[in-house]
């Protein structure tokens, strides 16, 4: 009795097999010939679209926008001037943006960049002037900015205090330092050839304007392809996990405030290159500028996560705004404004972004 029972349950197990294979090769054959219900089509249409409007709805504004000032004003906005304005200008905001990312990404926040910036930009002529060799004062003004970020690191990442209290308060150092090397006087410097290094047309750009270019190509494919990039990544994402996972959280995060003064250096270094000096008393000026386009560039090409190329697309797109309204006859408070609404819709799509991957 058991047998004849044991037989009939096989018998039952491979039928049932049976009728799955054949509806699996039934819902293949389906599939491959294009018969989807009208739920898997009603679902896979907004699916898709929602999916392209998060990640390339800002570019998509970005063209609309500047459709409609081609429109207003086709021979203002549409000259060749127009396009190497906005795109030829922003080289030092790019390079603060990118020392402003690399922070963020794993999870630190350094409010000192624009004022690590001032100060290279500061000690670069102050030294070349006293030196009579431009080289020296590079040198001296990039170790400063890779020892500003090496002062920050100790007191976030060794001593664990807040990151914001202390590169606010090294930042307002920072500028207090720069004010005493340049007598609070706007410093300048005289190098043709240093000038040159920021200021050659290549293709009717600036050729400061493809360093950027490549700088965040190259800091992109870190982020992508490196073990680096990805460990920089799973700090940012959550220390604790990283640092169970064998990740060294605290080199990593150090290492993150060296990079960031070093490439505010450089911010620095090109803004003296292309202006031949500075003025200590502007530096917070750039500062809201980076912050808004690292926050921005949250919601291009990687929703929810801060990266290079979404963050280079948020700078001109920013920059195509500002100078729109400025040829419409909007006064130089505009460009305030506009980055300061920036800055809180951006920190707000970054938000949402990230609770909905969160809930997915």
């Amino acid at each position: 009795m058991n047998h004849k029972t044991d037989r009939l349950e096989a018998e039952r197990l491979d039928g049932a097999r049976d009728i799955a294979a054949e509806s699996g090769e039934a819902a293949q054959v389906r599939a491959e010939a294009g018969d989807e219900s009208p739920a898997t089509k009603a679902q896979s249409a907004p699916s898709w679209v929602g999916e392209f409007l998060s990640r390339y709805a800002l570019i998509l504004g970005w063209f609309v926008m500047a459709g409609i000032y081609l429109v207003l004003m086709p021979t203002k906005f549409g000259s060749v001037g127009t396009v190497t304005s906005i795109f030829g200008s922003q080289q030092t905001l790019v390079f603060l943006a990118m020392a402003a990312l690399v922070t963020l990404a794993v999870g630190e926040f350094d409010l000192s960049i624009a004022f690590v910036m001032g100060i290279t930009a500061t000690l670069i002529p102050v030294v070349t002037n006293q030196t009579g060799r431009i080289w020296v004062g590079v040198l001296v003004g990039l170790a400063a900015a890779a020892f500003c970020g090496a002062v920050n690191a100790f007191f976030a990442v060794y001593l664990g205090v807040s990151s914001i209290v202390v590169t606010l308060g090294t930042g307002t150092l920072i500028g207090g330092l720069s004010h005493m090397f340049s007598h609070g006087t706007i410093v300048t410097v005289f190098e043709p050839a240093f000038s040159d290094l920021a200021l050659t047309p290549v293709f009717g750009m600036p050729i400061s304007f493809y360093y950027g270019i490549a700088f965040v190509a190259f800091l992109a494919y870190v982020y992508a392809y490196t073990p680096l990039g990805r460990h920089m990544l799973f700090v940012g994402s959550s220390k604790e996990v990283a640092r169970l996972a064998g990740i060294r959280v605290e080199w990593i995060r150090a290492g993150s405030y060296v990079a960031g003064g070093l490439l505010a250096g450089v911010a620095g270094m090109l803004l003296v290159a292309t202006q031949g000096g500075f003025d200590p008393a502007s530096s917070m000026t750039l500062l809201l500028p980076a912050l808004a386009a690292v926050f921005l560039g949250t919601a291009v090409i990687q929703p929810g996560q801060f990266n290079p190329v979404g963050t280079l697309v948020a700078i001109y797109f920013l920059a195509t705004g500002i100078f729109g309204l400025q040829l419409l006859g909007f006064s130089g408070w505009i460009q305030n404004v506009f980055y300061g609404a920036g800055l809180v819709i951006a920190v707000t799509l970054a938000n949402l972004a990230r609770n909905k991957a969160r809930t997915a």
